[in-house]
């Protein structure tokens, strides 16, 4: 048996991820365990996790193998401080500390962090590599081109190459300063988002306005080629000298400061977002082109933070060269640890690497699972009212009668995500026939943003029913965007004209309107046999009552909140929300038998934050 594990940590979402014998046994996020939005800190409990789950000791471990190169970080780190001296200072003198104890001894940091009980040698792999690995090793494909794009790795900010069996060889990057990524995160700062967590919130309030910066942001911000490289004018950015992303030269082009958090959204807002997307979308296009032509390959793999704009790769997908793309599940620096994981495995070792008709990621279901006694214990302990059911057909029967009485449901089954992506393990569900329903979610549910839309999950071989997508065409991750079809769509009357923003959810526009963005499109999940188990039981259940073969999926979390993990999480959170049923395994708890349940009151919850 041949351990290896992968750690990715202290810059974004720390995770690890255990293989034995290149089978990917177990991964997990840290902040998953210790309830800390994107922890950054040594994953120890991720690890002990992935341990337990595989039922290994530290001392078992052959290799450990780190996502990055920080001495090569570090350098590029130095480098840019030089480089824009002293501007740069108050920016270097913030980092330096965490350097100089923490990020330059990782041999060290990692000894302690494992209790001093692996005594073998560290793997430490390039940046963009362990995305690579990550993209092409779980894949489907015997061969594929491999294109890997966030906000920066040591030097690298993108990069594209080739995967053939057991190896990835990397051909072509893109350095920094110039990043796809940092250049989305930097419209994302201006509109008043969090870098690293709001990239979602920007690509969901795109739809919302028109893209009439389009021509503004390539004439002043970047010189794009027809490959898809690009230089970007730095006098517009912060984000190597300065504590901010923007510069007051971006905030004159764009006519105002960067919105403040929590702050009323205008029309101005909506359209920087919408012109910003249609750009990424075009350099992710190009970048596509260029790399079939270089390589030849039919298929595709996509890693790095920017393969979680599920727009671009739908578009990628529809408009692009390749005629399979898979990407992976968790794509940013989380997804790191598995990649590196993978790469000692096949690359360096040299083992190799077979290919099935599904890839070899289990549906990214790879964290914890919870068994019926512990759960009644914990039930019972809390003093919760709960049914019980004996079988998964009773269970799916009754959660599709409520669901279809558009009751909104906590569904917490079999083991946790890997990834930023509820995939039917720890997900909120709702009828997407609703035309109320996004804004309840929203609101009453999740406490976020009523802008932001929800995704559907719809069988796999219904899929072409309502979404334009390829008969063989799959999504099961949630990682693609596609249109709602023509036959599934309302006619908008003359009310519709002329509304802006917000305005535009007034208006239903589909057969599934909670579920369909107001472009038309919606950010699909196939759901199948082999991926999804009793979820896929419930779709058939609910679609045998109603003949819908749609849900609303979204993630079980509340804002500023990572996904639930245990039970107690899930509980917790059904208990401070407006949701009416929470299933854990085979328990069933309805809020309105819950003593002490009472309503929140949620204008009072919003009103501290200013929504819209």
């Amino acid at each position: 048996m041949t351990a290896i594990l992968g750690i990715s940590a202290y810059y974004h979402d720390s995770a690890a991820a255990l293989v034995i014998d290149g089978k990917i046994v177990a991964a997990a996020q840290e902040e998953r365990f210790t309830r800390k939005k994107h922890d950054h800190r040594f994953p120890g409990n991720a690890i002990r996790y992935c341990l337990t789950e595989a039922g290994v000791s530290i001392g078992d471990l052959d290799h450990v193998a780190f996502y990055d190169k920080p001495l090569l970080k570090f350098e590029r780190l130095l480098e840019t401080y030089l480089s824009f001296a002293p501007a740069g200072f108050p920016s270097f003198v913030r980092a330096m500390p965490l350097w100089l104890r923490q990020k330059l001894y990782l041999p060290r940091e990692l000894r302690r962090g494992l209790d001093g009980q692996y005594q073998g040698r560290y793997v430490f792999t390039e940046h963009h590599e362990s995305h690579a690995a990550s993209a092409f090793f779980p894949s489907p494909f015997e061969e594929a081109a491999i294109m890997t794009l966030d906000g920066v790795g040591e030097w690298a900010t993108s990069s594209w190459g080739v995967g053939r069996g057991n190896r990835i060889e990397l051909l072509g990057e893109l350095r920094f300063p110039h990043s796809l990524g940092l250049l989305y995160s930097a419209f994302t700062y201006y509109c008043g988002f969090k870098v690293n967590s709001g990239e979602y919130k920007l690509m969901g309030l795109a739809p919302y306005g028109d893209p009439k910066y389009v021509d503004l942001i390539l004439d002043n911000l970047l010189d794009l080629k027809e490959d898809g490289s690009f230089r970007m004018d730095m006098s517009y950015f912060n984000y190597c000298q300065g504590l901010t992303m923007t510069s007051k030269k971006f905030d004159a082009l764009f006519g105002g400061p960067a919105r403040g958090a929590e702050t009323r959204i205008d029309d101005r807002h909506f359209d920087i977002a919408a012109s910003i997307q249609k750009v990424t979308e075009e350099v992710m296009l190009r970048m596509s082109r260029h790399v079939q032509r270089r390589t030849g390959m039919k298929n595709l793999c996509l890693a790095g933070g920017v393969a979680l704009n599920c727009v671009g790769n739908g578009r990628v997908m529809r408009e692009g060269p390749f005629e399979n793309i898979w990407i992976q599940p968790a794509a940013g620096d989380a997804g790191g640890a598995l990649g590196a994981a993978m790469f000692v495995w096949h690359q360096l070792l040299d083992n190799p690497r077979s290919v099935g008709a599904c890839d070899s990621q289990f549906g990214s279901l790879l964290g914890p699972q919870y068994p019926d006694a512990e759960i009644r214990a914990f039930l019972d302990v809390a003093g919760a009212v709960y049914h019980e059911y004996p079988d998964d057909d009773a269970l799916c029967e009754a959660v599709a009668d409520l669901l279809a009485e558009e009751k909104v449901v906590g569904w917490f089954q079999g083991r946790m995500e890997f990834g930023p992506r509820a995939l039917g393990g720890r997900s909120i569900l709702g009828d997407a026939r609703s035309r109320e329903m996004q804004s309840t979610m929203n609101l009453k549910i999740k406490f976020r943003e009523s802008f932001r839309p929800f995704a559907p999950s719809v069988l796999a071989e219904r899929t072409g029913e309502y979404f334009a997508m390829r008969a063989s065409e799959e999504s099961p991750y949630m990682l693609l965007v596609a249109p709602v079809l023509e036959s599934q769509r309302l006619p908008v009357d003359g009310a519709a004209v002329g509304l802006k923003g917000i305005d535009k959810l007034k208006i239903p526009r589909s057969m599934i309107p909670a579920v369909t963005h107001v472009d038309y499109s919606a950010r699909v999940q196939t759901v199948d046999r082999e991926r999804h188990g009793r979820y896929r039981r419930l779709i058939e259940k609910f679609d045998q009552k109603t003949g819908c073969p749609v849900l609303i999926n979204t993630s079980f979390n509340v804002r500023g909140e990572p996904i639930v993990c245990t039970p107690a999480d899930a509980h917790r959170c059904f208990l401070a929300t407006n949701m009416d049923v929470l299933v854990l395994e085979n328990f069933v708890l309805l809020k309105k038998e819950q003593r002490g349940a009472v309503d929140i009151d949620v204008e009072a919850y919003l009103a501290q934050f200013q929504l819209d």
